[in-house]
């Protein structure tokens, strides 16, 4: 499985960014898909994840209200809509692809199989 991630860039404080993460290879509609960010100097931590349903979405509490996750199966495709932004959120954001019934949270990292080569955000204040 391979995940091309996009979207990222500058923006200020306050703006918007969308990220792309096109999945291809061995991908199933049924796997379950997350981002992850990643500060310099930081630990890699959980943004938002979405299962195969798009029924069921899962937020860090510092994104909530501000990001939304969203998935397109038919194009093995996930979203993270980013709005008000802060300069908190600058990071390497990352997507990420792991089996679907997966017993560990959807914030575990280490439970995701599949990941993208990340791409930049910086939020300017």
């Amino acid at each position: 499985v391979q995940l091309q991630a996009s979207g990222g860039g500058l923006v200020q404080a306050g703006g918007s960014l969308r990220l792309s993460c096109a999945a291809s290879g061995r991908t199933r509609s049924s796997d379950d898909m997350a981002w992850f960010r990643q500060a310099p100097g930081k630990e890699r931590e959980f943004v938002a994840a979405i299962n195969w349903s798009r029924v069921s979405t899962y937020y860090a509490d510092s994104v909530k209200g501000r990001f939304t996750i969203s998935r397109d199966n038919a194009k093995n495709t996930v979203y993270l809509q980013m709005n008000s932004l802060k300069p908190e959120d600058t990071a390497v954001y990352y997507c990420a692809v792991r089996a679907p019934f997966s017993l560990a949270p959807y914030s575990d990292y280490a439970s995701y199989h599949y990941w993208g080569q990340g791409t930049q955000v910086t939020v300017s204040s």
